[in-house]
C-alpha cells in the first residue's frame, strides 16, 4: 500500500479504538472538520483511518459500524482490523469438521461477555451482522505508506513481510481465519502479535489478575523498546507488575523474543492499550491512539501531515462525557460489562 502522487499532499486523521462510541465519534469528526455530504462524513482534503475496534463494549455499535463503513466505501477513509473483530469473525464462524470443537473462537463466559453488547445491539438486524462480518474480511491487517504505518497492536515488520508473501495482500480470508486458531502456526502468529501484540511469560508459579478479572500468566510488552534491562523498561499494559518483578532483569532468552522499532522507520500508529492522561507519542516514532473511550477517557486522534518526528501537539480529542447527551439507557458511551 504505497503512497500515490494523488494521496502524497493529502493529511490524514489516525483515530483510535471507539468499541461503539458513535456519538463521541461524531464529535470528535465534526471538530476535525469532517462534515456530513450526501450521508458519508467527509472531509475536503483529508482522509480519516480508524485503527480497528469498532464494535464490542460501548452503546452504539451498530451506529458506529454504520458510520464507518459508509466512510471506508466513499473514500473518505481507511480501517486496520482490531482484535475484536477478528474475535468477532471466530466467535461467529462454525469450527470445520473434525476439529474437536464446534466454533473456532470457544463460547465461553469471558468470550461471551466480550462479544455480548454487539450481539445484543444486532438482535433485530441479523442480516446487517452478517453482511458487517463479510465486510471484515476486507479489512486490511495494517497500511503502509511511504511516510507513516498503522496496525492495531503491532508492527512486526517480518511477520508483515512474510504475510505479504504467502497471502498477496494485507486481508486474510476464511481459510487463514481458520488456520490462526491454532495459536502456534504462522497465521496464528501474526493474529496474536499484530492485533493483540507481544508478551512475555511471568515467572514459574506467578500470575496477574488484571482489572477485568482475569488471570494472566503473561504480561503485555512494548515492540518499541530501546536497551531494556529489566521487566519494567518493556511492560506495557494497564495493570502494573508487582514492584519485585518489575525488577527482574530480562534473560537472554528473553531478550530475544523482544520486537524492536527501529527510530529511522516511518511513523507507526497503534490503539489497543488502554491509555491514561494527556495524549503524547510514546517515542519520536510511536503512537498510541487509544486512550479508553469507553471507560470515560478520550476518543484521540492524530493529525498526520507527513512528519518523521511525531508531536504533541499533532493530538486531537473529545473527552467522553459521563453520562454523554443522547439517552442510551442512561448513558452514552459507558462501559457496559
Amino acid at each position: 500500500m504505497a503512497t500515490n502522487s494523488k494521496s502524497a499532499n493529502r493529511g490524514y486523521d489516525i483515530i483510535g479504538d471507539i468499541h461503539g462510541c458513535a456519538n463521541t465519534l461524531v464529535r470528535l469528526l465534526e471538530q476535525m472538520g469532517y462534515r456530513k455530504r450526501n450521508g458519508v462524513y467527509q472531509h475536503p482534503k483529508r482522509q480519516a483511518i480508524f485503527i480497528g475496534d469498532i464494535i464490542d463494549r460501548g452503546p452504539r455499535i451498530r451506529e458506529a459500524l454504520h458510520l464507518v463503513r459508509d466512510m471506508v466505501e466513499h473514500g473518505s477513509a481507511r480501517i486496520v482490523m482490531g482484535n475484536h473483530e477478528y474475535n468477532a469473525l471466530g466467535y461467529c464462524t462454525r469450527a470445520r469438521p473434525g476439529s474437536g470443537k464446534k466454533w473456532l473462537r470457544e463460547h465461553n463466559p469471558r468470550h461471551d461477555r466480550l462479544i455480548r453488547e454487539t450481539l445484543e445491539q444486532f438482535d433485530d438486524h441479523p442480516h446487517e451482522w452478517n453482511e458487517f462480518l463479510e465486510w471484515f474480511y476486507t479489512i486490511p491487517l495494517f497500511i503502509e505508506e511511504d511516510s507513516f504505518r498503522v496496525v492495531h497492536a503491532c508492527w512486526d515488520g517480518d511477520l508483515i513481510e512474510k504475510f505479504k508473501r504467502t497471502q498477496g495482500g494485507a486481508c486474510i480470508d476464511e481459510d487463514f481465519l481458520h488456520a490462526s486458531a491454532a495459536l502456534e502456526s504462522f497465521a496464528g502468529q501474526v493474529m496474536d502479535t499484530l492485533l493483540r501484540g507481544t508478551d512475555l511469560r511471568l515467572p514459574e508459579g506467578m500470575s496477574i489478575t488484571g482489572r477485568d478479572g482475569y488471570v494472566r500468566q503473561f504480561f503485555r510488552t512494548k515492540f518499541w523498546a530501546d536497551h531494556p534491562r529489566t521487566y519494567a523498561d518493556v511492560v506495557f499494559q494497564p495493570d502494573p507488575l508487582p514492584p519485585e518483578v518489575a525488577a527482574k532483569e530480562l534473560t537472554a532468552a528473553e531478550h530475544k523474543q523482544l520486537i524492536s522499532y527501529p527510530l529511522d522507520a516511518p511513523p507507526v500508529f497503534v490503539g489497543h492499550y488502554w491509555m491514561e492522561g494527556e495524549p503524547a507519542p510514546l517515542k519520536a516514532n510511536v503512537a498510541c491512539l487509544d486512550y479508553s473511550a469507553v471507560k470515560y477517557g478520550k476518543l484521540v486522534a492524530y493529525r498526520m501531515d507527513g512528519e518523521s518526528v511525531l508531536s504533541p501537539d499533532k493530538y486531537v480529542w473529545v473527552d467522553v462525557d459521563r453520562p454523554e447527551q443522547g439517552g442510551y439507557a442512561g448513558s452514552e458511551d459507558s462501559l457496559a460489562r
